[in-house]
């Protein structure tokens, strides 16, 4: 695990109660003495993770952001995992493999809000291209809210190498776009299955659509003709799971 900084009140409280382990230091700003840090500076204390009071420069400059909301821990990394990693995963989830594959994802505050909708909706891997797409910064990590410290996150240097080995283990593809001529209600959801959701604007390449077994839209009701990708990450997610739970009930 390699050393880097995270920020933030809610992400910072959320790693502290996970997995306090891996904070090696917390550093808050000098001038600040209310009640929201001391519970925080409280619970750091209970772990006993040191304290060190600096000035509001040197926190922007350690979370690269002035919205560091006069807190930043240093903590340990997880490591990203690599492709034959994934292949021991979904050998060990079997038939109960949930995977989301992001592509082309190039904005930090989605893409850790895309990780935080996976971990919440219990996703057993995530699938990231190595290249063009935002790598795991401090803002990833506090918009993730703590899912890069517990979710499996696995990254891939040829993504569609990936996708058909993930179809000979018998993995459904659903790939998702607004133009598709389903929507995501319309089909089975039944695992094992891997989510696919393109970056903002272009959403998933060609080859990835064609190698998807089937392409689903989200049905929308307004005049807005497209969503966020974190949002529809979060949509999509959610509905998988709402099958499930249907589908068990109707069986029992």
């Amino acid at each position: 695990m390699s050393l880097q900084f995270l920020y933030g009140f809610h992400a910072i409280t959320s790693l502290l109660k996970k997995n306090p382990k891996v904070i090696s230091t917390l550093y808050c700003r000098k001038e600040r003495h209310d009640e929201r840090l001391s519970s925080l500076i409280a619970l750091s204390e209970a772990h006993h993770i040191p304290i060190q009071r600096v000035t509001e420069h040197a926190l922007t400059q350690y979370a690269k952001s002035p919205a560091h909301q006069g807190i930043v821990a240093v903590f340990r990394a997880p490591t990203v995992g690599k492709e034959e990693d994934l292949w021991a995963l979904i050998e060990q989830y079997k038939t109960k493999a949930f995977l989301l594959v992001l592509e082309g994802i190039e904005d930090p505050q989605n893409l850790g809000a895309c990780l935080r909708s996976a971990s919440a909706f219990g996703v057993s891997a995530v699938i990231l291209p190595k290249h063009r797409r935002a790598p795991l910064t401090p803002l990833v990590h506090k918009a993730a809210s703590g899912a890069t410290h517990h979710l499996p996150i696995i990254e891939v240097v040829n993504l569609a190498r990936v996708l058909r080995r993930l179809k000979d283990e018998e993995i459904t593809l659903i790939g998702t776009s607004s133009q598709a001529p389903q929507t995501l209600t319309e089909v089975s959801c039944e695992l094992p299955l891997a989510l696919l959701l393109g970056g903002e604007g272009q959403g998933l390449r060609g080859l990835t659509q064609r190698l998807c077994d089937i392409m689903v839209r989200i049905p929308l009701w307004g005049e807005i003709e497209s969503l966020n990708v974190s949002v529809a990450t979060g949509i999509c997610l959610y509905e998988v799971r709402r099958r499930g739970r249907i589908k068990n009930k109707d069986s029992t």
